[in-house]
């Protein structure tokens, strides 16, 4: 945490973060709940231990522990903006959650969560296509050895068909999408409609203007020339690990048994992946 950032303060950026990722994901809460259903259904204890893989400021292991408050979050990144932004506000989920560190691009990331038993299942959403598939593929072998047998890896994130070997998937998958998220925008209104149709201006934070603002409060000074030092700010849209066929050779190879899509909505979808015995 730093000293400059309040509780009250963290909460706002968060409830700032929350809804320009909803502007952009229509289907966001009901991916999280789908995600959640599955934990609850094959934790195989009412006390599970999950991993947050590139946690963010904590929204999805937050919305977790709402529903499953006797289990335990280790919630993983490395941006430490977001990192003191989740942990200075859910400092009163300090019993459930415990924010690590970790680059999951840097082999060994497990050792700096010193687990005192093997995860029921690992989560993420919208996270992992950071990844180059060479990383990907490293830290899902890795994930393997601290998942218990039947363990579960729940990837939530837009993950498009291989359009080369099927293009016509890829396409429907990808207009799905865009005619959803069309519809949400004009369900919002578009200028020059009658009063009380929102307006244009009205529209979501985009991602970029959220980080545009957020490393220009002053309380985030240090943060943000940190997460500069780190190389957090990255360009990532259009990699390889967008793509769910790269997920799911990674995933066979780190020794994950059964691997499938368990919702979806166009290419947003939750990949489901159970370790073997």
């Amino acid at each position: 945490m730093t000293a400059h950032l309040t509780r009250a303060a963290a909460s706002t950026w968060i409830d700032r973060w929350d809804a320009q990722q909803q502007g952009f994901l229509p289907e966001r809460e009901e991916r999280f709940t789908a995600l959640i259903d599955a934990v609850e259904e094959c934790a195989g204890r009412p006390d599970p231990l999950v991993l947050d893989l590139g946690c963010g400021p904590g929204s999805l292991a937050t919305r977790l522990l709402k529903r499953i408050p006797s289990a335990t979050v280790v919630a993983i990144d490395a941006d430490p903006l977001l990192l003191a932004l989740g942990q200075t506000a859910r400092s009163d989920h300090a019993d459930g959650v415990r924010f690590a560190d970790a680059d999951l691009r840097q082999p060994g990331w497990t050792g700096a969560l010193a687990l005192d038993r093997h995860a029921d299942a690992a989560v993420s959403t919208t996270a992992l296509h950071w990844l180059p598939p060479e990383a990907l593929a490293a830290m899902y072998a890795e994930l393997a050895t601290v998942l218990r047998p039947g363990g579960l890896l729940l990837n939530g994130d837009h993950l498009a068909e291989d359009g080369a070997a099927s293009p016509t998937l890829a396409r429907l998958c990808r207009a799905l999408n865009e005619r959803e998220l069309n519809r949400k925008l004009d369900s919002r209104g578009r200028p020059g409609e009658p009063a009380g149709v929102a307006q244009a201006d009205e529209e979501p934070e985009t991602w970029q203007g959220w980080w545009d603002a957020v490393t220009h409060d002053p309380a985030f000074a240090d943060l943000a020339a940190e997460r500069r030092r780190r190389s957090q700010d990255c360009e990532h849209h259009g990699s390889p690990s967008g793509r769910l066929d790269v997920h799911v050779e990674a995933l066979r190879a780190a020794g994950f048994a059964e691997i499938g899509t368990i919702w979806q909505h166009g290419e947003d979808r939750i990949l489901c992946a159970v370790i073997g015995s």
